[in-house]
């Protein structure tokens, strides 16, 4: 389905102001007329604690948007790479201390072992995931925050990742007719959530969290959501 342009950068506008209003100040990175998937900046690094970490994508053509965001990013914090493998920012959910990266059609085991080398130096460990029919893992599982009740929960499709790894954990499942629905960019104490799944919206409502639900359609029409479109840092980048 071809996506419009105009529609989708007004979308895109949207979002950015979503995150303003969250309280998070939105730096852009320089276009790249010729990297289609360059709006996807989650692919191209993690940032974890002060630190960048700047990925492996799983296809070739993204390398100069690799490259790009490693420069915008050294201006803010320090630079480590992976040293092998394939591995998207798309594939890795943060939950606490432990990164679950998901094996998938852009993230490999090299990948992997790649990530849990940097991360082990920053004190993270490295959990992977088998997946389903999805393209990243963050497209079947993000991680909620806590309730109104106070309990911390994954929000997920259970029918597209491999849940074990998630044991112990409160998982809330996506409405089955809505299977696209388990992505949320989590902001501070604010959920941001796609218009497109209503009845997985308002199970979110009951529970107490606060959404910003947000037109996001034309960007879906790529596999996109909202975590995709942003790299957020919960620490203060140096001014230096």
């Amino acid at each position: 389905m071809a996506i419009d342009i105009a529609r989708a950068e007004a979308q895109h506008a949207g979002y950015e102001q979503a995150l303003r209003e969250a309280g998070w100040e939105v730096r852009r990175l320089p276009p790249l007329p010729d990297a289609p998937d360059g709006v996807f900046v989650e692919d191209t690094a993690l940032l974890l604690d002060g630190q960048a970490i700047i990925t492996r994508p799983g296809i070739a053509s993204r390398a100069a948007e690799v490259e790009s965001t490693a420069l915008a990013l050294a201006a803010f914090f320090p630079v480590q790479r992976l040293r092998g493998g394939r591995l998207d920012g798309g594939d890795v959910l943060r939950v606490g201390h432990t990164l679950y990266v998901g094996r998938s059609a852009r993230t490999d085991d090299e990948g992997i072992a790649a990530l849990r080398d940097v991360a082990g130096r920053l004190g993270c460990s490295v959990a992977a995931v088998a997946m389903g029919p999805c393209l990243h893992l963050k497209s079947a599982v993000t991680w909620l925050g806590a309730d109104a009740a106070g309990a911390a929960c994954l929000l997920l499709n259970p029918a597209w990742i491999d849940t074990e790894p998630f044991a112990g954990m409160h998982r809330l499942a996506v409405d089955p007719g809505e299977p696209w629905a388990a992505n949320t960019l989590r902001l501070g104490s604010r959920l941001l959530v796609s218009h497109s799944y209503p009845h997985t919206n308002a199970m979110l409502a009951a529970r107490g969290y606060d959404l910003r639900i947000l037109d996001v359609s034309e960007l879906q029409k790529a596999e996109a959501a909202l975590t995709c479109l942003s790299l957020i840092s919960y620490t203060s980048p140096r001014k230096d």
